[in-house]
């Protein structure tokens, strides 16, 4: 081997060494202590910038909302840029099944193409309606990790009720819902980083290759995607389209909320074990942190969220504000016991705060500061919570309390 070769290897170990030390640390330093937490305040819901105290549903929805909502879009999520190009959008219906689940309902996807001079970009929605009825039915949109022709959203041969993915999609039929897949990767990838591709070229300037600082990230613009099924829907006659509740699990869930707090169309949103940069506190800093987002997804948020890199304090937003964004919309968290990295309580406690603005509209809230024991769901009151043993993932549990919520507050 030459003097030179031996010297590179040398450095690849070196190099190799370093990087895995750097990962042992990084691990230890993830906190799932609470004893350990950072003493915090939280940003006030109800005072305006200018002070003025906010004790009305018009003072919010006129005053704090939205900027509350002006600082998520610049801070954390980017914000949705005006394409300086018009957009033309086409709609195609194909591979229409209307003997699905042996003539249970009718299956059909969606087509969606955005053009304009700097390009085209696409998504497919796969829609799945209960046939046995003759009037608008509400819907489930599920913001998905599984493309619209991946085997997972087929039936499972040996539990036919069920998708393949486990989706329980018998039961949701059965109640009255339709189904609605929207992929995450269609308009981006899952962690991009040269936004060269999807729609995000759409809507660049003259002259730009890359997201400004307070431009969309990747789930601003998975997000859009669900807004755009949500646009489409309105069109069916099968849909009830001002009652899709919208659901997403950890990445996902994320992008859940940020979609629904801006769109009021969304009648009820589900967030499923999102955690930092979804239902958890950012002050909290257990579990996943925000340096822990932006070194594993760096433009998962917009590059302004940087700023706010182990300054969480700084933030003049926390997640409770986000979750107060749906009011006086329904809005259900989901976490589970051994999912530690999401920060169950810390998913809790934004539910729970965000209840100030929900109590503005009259609305019943999560009735005590404490978490409740896992598996006693809280489904009677606009903001619902539960916890389940197990971990990171949708289980039969879950499915169960999304429907009863739903139930509750859309039937």
């Amino acid at each position: 081997m030459s003097r030179p070769a031996v010297c590179t290897l040398f450095l690849l170990v070196i190099v190799t060494l370093v990087l895995g030390r750097q990962r042992k640390e990084n691990d230890f330093d993830v906190n799932y202590d609470e004893s350990r937490l950072p003493s915090y305040q939280l940003p006030a819901l109800l005072i305006s910038a200018d002070g003025d105290t906010v004790d009305t549903p018009e003072k919010w929805r006129t005053k704090r909302r939205p900027e509350i909502l002006s600082l998520f879009a610049n801070l954390i999520y980017g914000r949705i840029p005006r394409s300086s190009n018009p957009m033309l959008t086409d709609v195609k219906i194909e591979n229409v099944d209307d003997s699905f689940m042996n003539g249970k309902a009718t299956r059909k996807n969606v087509r969606i193409l955005f053009r304009n001079i700097n390009g085209r970009a696409e998504m497919n929605i796969l829609v799945i309606t209960p046939n046995k009825t003759d009037t608008p039915v509400p819907a489930f949109m599920l913001l998905n990790f599984d493309s619209n022709d991946s085997e997972k959203l087929d039936i499972n041969p040996i539990h036919p009720t069920r998708l393949k993915s486990g989706l329980p999609l018998g039961e949701m039929l059965d109640r009255g819902y339709a189904f609605i897949s929207v992929y995450q990767q269609d308009l981006i990838a899952h962690n991009e980083v040269d936004f060269d591709r999807g729609i995000q070229p759409l809507f660049f300037q003259r002259g730009q290759s890359f997201p400004k600082a307070h431009e969309w990230g990747v789930l601003a613009t998975i997000g859009w995607g669900a807004m755009r099924a949500l646009d489409y829907l309105e069109t069916d006659e099968k849909i009830d389209h001002s009652k899709v509740a919208l659901m997403g699990h950890s990445k996902l869930g994320k992008a859940t909320l940020w979609a629904a707090a801006q769109d009021e169309r969304f009648a009820l949103a589900i967030s499923a074990q999102s955690g930092c940069a979804g239902a958890a506190l950012w002050r909290r800093r257990s579990g996943e942190t925000l340096e822990k987002m932006v070194t594993r997804f760096p433009y998962w948020l917009c590059r302004n969220a940087w700023k706010f890199v182990n300054q969480e304090d700084d933030l003049p937003v926390d997640q409770h504000m986000l979750m107060a964004l749906m009011a006086p919309r329904p809005v259900y968290v989901a976490s589970a016991v051994d999912d530690h990295w999401a920060d169950p309580r810390g998913e809790y406690l934004s539910a729970f705060h965000a209840g100030q603005v929900y109590r503005l509209f009259g609305k019943k809230v999560l009735p005590s500061l404490s978490s409740p024991e896992p598996a006693q769901p809280i489904l009677d009151r606009q903001i619902g919570y539960h916890i389940r043993p197990g971990g990171h993932s949708v289980a039969d549990y879950d499915w169960v309390q999304f429907l009863d919520f739903a139930d509750r507050h859309l039937r």
